[in-house]
């Protein structure tokens, strides 16, 4: 079959590498051959060879990691309790922390949730298919491992052309995280996936940098009001005008693992391995926070990450030594900047770079999304 289609969709098949894991006193060793196939997204359809062959590794219970419209997520078939277990291994994702479930339309919602009350079908009608996942009631053959025990499922409808074809070929909701290492930095691109799990997974479908490139809303639509427990692509401005008043979720100072009611709540996530430094304020307060931080850790030999909105710096400090800079966009396009966040801190986070400092952006539209993953990764 790979033989088949090299011709077609550009495929190539990286080498086998060895990653020792530990978890608990066992050590698991990855060797599994990660195959790289590159599809254009204007050519999704269920029957296209590279659809045709993921769809078929996630029949047999693999892993492939597929494009969304927000990041690029690690998808099995969440029917599959041992395809499940396998996303939190090669993720070493801790057990208490939920997946998401992704459906191609919303027949196929009766697979994972037990119901769909009449206010979740008022912000499906609105929103999907598109960023935003809804906290439903967990139908019983959906395995408990993919709600980390608890009765409610994350369920959304993704509006990338290429998840929907593969949802579509396989025939089955998939669940579907982030497709990296646990707590680091999401993908936005294929190569960011390979970077962190080149080796643990079976196949990356590769259509390019996602679009919206922070991870989508997650709602608990059946309270009241309605609980917004992680701000992303959708705004909780958005979600007031359908629903009117939206309580944002707080996460308690001391929280335990177990009481994490969706993913995305855990306390460091999103993090680069240098450690992220936020400035609230003026392009004058950055400047001088820069410029601190390149005396301090400048005389270690080590070097400084900057996000640098545009024309957010002078000459004088793009002159700077020791400095390395990101143009993560304009600061008036909160869409800009959370399309280049996580691609951003991937940039910056290279070996020699001790400090990235990063602006936080207002708390209004997108800005609620992009303070909550910089607010977690700064921890």
């Amino acid at each position: 079959m790979l033989e088949e289609w090299r011709g077609i969709v550009n495929a190539h098949i990286y080498g086998f590498k060895t990653t020792p894991r530990i978890e608990s006193s066992l050590v698991i060793l990855f060797s599994v051959k990660t195959v790289h196939l590159k599809l254009r997204a204007e050519d999704a359809a269920p029957g296209h060879p590279a659809i045709r062959e993921v769809a078929a590794i996630l029949k047999r219970g693999g892993l492939v990691a597929i494009p969304t419209e927000t990041v690029y997520g690690l998808a099995a078939n969440a029917l599959d309790a041992a395809a499940i277990g396998h996303i939190f291994e090669a993720k070493e994702r801790p057990s208490w922390d939920p997946l998401i479930v992704h459906v191609a339309n919303v027949d196929m919602i009766s697979q994972a949730a037990a119901d769909f009350p009449e206010k979740a079908k008022k912000l499906a009608e609105h929103f999907w298919p598109g960023p935003l996942t809804l906290l439903l009631k967990r139908h019983p053959q959906l395995p408990l491992t993919v709600t980390a025990g608890r009765e409610s499922v994350a369920v959304r409808m993704p509006a990338h052309p290429v998840a929907r074809a593969v949802i579509t070929a396989a025939g089955l909701p998939l669940a579907a995280p982030s497709a990296n290492r646990f707590g680091h930095t999401s993908p936005t691109t294929a190569e960011h996936v390979i970077a962190d799990l080149e080796g643990r997974i079976d196949a990356v479908l590769d259509s390019g940098p996602t679009q919206i490139g922070v991870e989508s809303t997650v709602l608990d639509p059946l309270g009241t009001p309605p609980l917004l427990l992680r701000p992303g692509g959708i705004t909780r401005e958005q979600l007031e005008d359908v629903l009117g008043p939206v309580e944002v979720y707080s996460t308690p100072a001391k929280q335990a693992p177990r009481a994490l009611a969706s993913p995305g709540l855990a306390g460091r996530h999103y993090a680069p391995q240098a450690r992220l430094l936020l400035v609230e304020g003026t392009p004058q307060t950055f400047r001088a926070a820069i410029e601190q931080q390149v005396a301090t850790v400048g005389e270690n030999g080590e070097y400084v990450g900057a996000m640098v909105p545009e024309n957010w710096l002078n000459e004088q400090a793009l002159s700077c030594g020791g400095l390395v800079i990101f143009d993560w966009g304009s600061w008036s396009d909160p869409a800009e900047l959370a399309h280049n966040l996580f691609a951003g801190l991937r940039y910056l986070d290279k070996p020699g770079v001790r400090v990235i400092l990063c602006p936080l952006p207002s708390a209004s539209g997108i800005g609620l999304a992009l303070r909550d993953r910089l607010l977690r990764a700064a921890r």
